[in-house]
């Protein structure tokens, strides 16, 4: 066999591994603010391209803004999104621009007051938005250049930015969107070590005010600090599975100037498993569940998504 060809089957296999994990922590994301994103560094060819479906169910605490003043929620979430996600160039550094649309059923009882509230609602959920750059340990590769590549140390950062485009209604306590714009961004790092790959990461979201919250009043909040860190083992096959877990607080928020006793602190874990299907095609299964929580998130979460990917030459 010809050494080109040797060489584009290694790509085509590395490929396989490593673009299984190119949206993976989107579908999850959309149901809560601090997601759980493994391989959110890796590194690819530019101009690959990714085209994602995926559905997510979600059961618990579920509320995303504590400030509204509920008690004992439960709460289910049926999510479905699609995705596209396409690998670049910038300024000679690994690159990748994406964006997620969501579409969220909700069905779910709580408190407040003592009196019992629900609420049904079906809709789109915010659009999410995701710019991510290597800037150490994984430079821009054409599709052939990659097959020369193995991956060391990687650091880098991601850009998430949250779109007020959701379902939103300021007479209702929950509601699908959050009327208001989030920026996210965080600096990680991934170490390989054989088969398995460290990854660790830190961010900061940040948080417009929403004017329109419920009854017409205006919404602050502090900003939110995470964390999160991932164990991915490279199993045969070009399979692969993470261990997934963060924590963050902060998030401390005030209605028409008055302050809440709302402060985030909370810690989920969850599991990955991505299964390549042939050379441009893959599927990918999420579990997570709540660690601890003083107050957030507190829900179980199970999702799967398929990925379909593309490049000229591929």
């Amino acid at each position: 066999m010809a050494t080109g060809s040797l060489r584009y089957l290694r790509c085509c296999r590395t490929l396989r591994a490593r673009a299984a994990a190119a949206l993976c922590g989107w579908l999850c994301g959309v149901t809560s603010a601090q997601e759980l994103e493994p391989r959110s560094y890796a590194n690819l060819p530019v101009g690959m391209n990714f085209l994602v479906l995926g559905y997510a169910y979600s059961q618990g605490a579920l509320l995303p803004d504590p400030a509204i003043g509920l008690e004992d929620p439960e709460l289910t979430l049926d999510t479905s999104i699609v995705a596209y996600s396409r690998s670049v160039g910038l300024g000679g550094l690994a690159g990748q621009v994406g964006v997620i649309q969501p579409y969220i059923c909700l069905d779910g009882t709580a408190q407040r007051n003592g009196e019992q509230l629900s609420r049904e609602v079906c809709g789109p959920g915010d659009t999410y938005f995701r710019l991510g750059v290597n800037f150490y340990g994984a430079p821009a590769l054409t599709l052939n250049e990659f097959s020369g590549y193995r991956q060391d140390w990687i650091v880098g950062a991601v850009l998430r930015i949250q779109a007020p485009t959701g379902q939103y209604d300021d007479e209702r306590l929950v509601n699908l969107g959050s009327n208001r714009w989030r920026f996210n961004p965080e600096l990680g790092a991934s170490k390989a070590l054989g088969r398995l790959i460290v990854e660790m990461a830190a961010g900061i979201s940040f948080f417009t005010d929403n004017n329109d919250f419920f009854g017409g009043s205006t919404r602050e909040q502090d900003p939110i600090y995470a964390l999160q860190a991932h164990l991915i083992y490279n199993l045969p096959r070009n399979m692969w599975i993470a261990f997934d877990a963060n924590f963050y607080r902060g998030g401390q928020s005030s209605v028409d100037g008055v302050a809440k006793d709302d402060r985030l602190e909370s810690s989920r874990i969850g599991l990955t498993y991505a299964l390549p299907l042939g050379r441009r095609q893959s599927l990918k299964f999420t579990a997570q569940t709540g660690l601890y929580a003083r107050a957030g998130l507190q829900a179980d979460t199970f999702a799967v998504s398929w990925q379909y990917r593309w490049a000229r030459g591929y």
